[in-house]
Parts: C-alpha cells; structure tokens; sequence
C-alpha cells in the first residue's frame, strides 16, 4: 500500500505537532509526504503534477489544522483545482475510486469543545462531512479520521507520541 500524505500548513515552522507529524511520517517507508505550501507558496497549483501523485498511490491522507472548521486556504484551492469533473468525479471521472482517504487533523481547542454542547457545538465528525462527501463523489472509501485535539496544551512527549500513534492509525488495515 502506497500511501500520500498531503500536508498543508501555513505556518509549519511553527507548529509543533503538524511538523512532527510530517517528519515522523517521512521515515516511513512506502510513505510519500508532500507539502503543499513548501511547493505552492503563491497558490499556483501544478494540476497535471498532483493528479499523477494521486495516481500512484493507493491512500490518500490529507494532514491539517483545523482552521475555522475546514481546511486551511491552500488545501481548499488545492481541492478546487485538482479533483475536476471528468477526472475525479463525474460519468468519466474515475481516477481515484477505490482508493482510501483519511484525515489527519489538529485542532488548538480540546476535545470538549467539539461535541453538542459545547464551545463549537458540533463534533469533528459533524464538522468534517464536506471532506466525507467529496470521498462519496470520488469514488474514494473514507476511513477513520485520526485527530489530536487540545494541542496548544500537549507536552512535547505527548507530540512526539502522537506521531507514533499516527503512523499506527496509516498502517492499520481497514
């Protein structure tokens, strides 16, 4: 199993868990990590590059912060421009069936702040159904999303174990 781990951060210098992920991640083998803004700084996305990425593997991980409940910028345009009608969806559009996709989210708020009564008032389940729904219209099968929450108050240990805890979550067999 080939596995592409799309990794989109604004500010990954800066973020402790999200770039220990990526590094963690790029010691795997079979395990392509591919940084969005490291490649695309000015938001001009290479389509045909991307769509060959896609092809050559068999799942497809996208790594982010949860920002304002999505995706940062850069991933929605990534997502816009590269998953078109007639390649990813549509009556022609079969490139990616069959292939897996997950989500690998961070999120600064704790756990309690994501459920029905709480700060956010919905779950990250709730929350992340746009990214299920383009699974659906892709022909993709949508597995479990791995999510730590809470990270702004993780201990540096805590970080580096839940890296460990995301390479188990990729290799598990579904």
């Amino acid at each position: 199993m080939k596995t592409l781990v799309i990794v989109a951060h604004p500010n990954l210098e800066q973020s402790k868990v999200n770039r220990t992920w990526m590094n963690r991640l790029q010691q795997e083998e079979n395990v392509t990590v591919h940084n969005l803004y490291a490649h695309y700084p000015t938001f001009e996305i290479d389509v045909e590059k991307e769509q060959e990425l896609l092809l050559e593997h068999d799942r497809i991980v996208l790594q982010f912060p949860f920002y304002w409940y999505s995706s940062p910028a850069l991933l929605k345009q990534w997502q816009d421009l590269v998953l078109t009608y007639g390649w990813a969806y549509g009556s022609e559009g079969t490139k990616l069936r069959g292939k897996e996709f997950v989500l690998a989210i961070s999120t600064g708020g704790p756990e309690a702040a994501y459920q029905a009564g709480g700060y956010n008032h919905f779950s990250i389940s709730e929350l992340t159904k746009p990214f299920q729904a383009t699974a659906n219209l892709t022909g993709m099968r949508f597995l479990p999303t791995f999510t730590v929450q809470g990270v702004r108050f993780l201990t540096d240990e805590q970080v580096r174990e839940s890296a460990e805890e995301l390479v188990r979550h990729l290799k598990n067999n579904y």
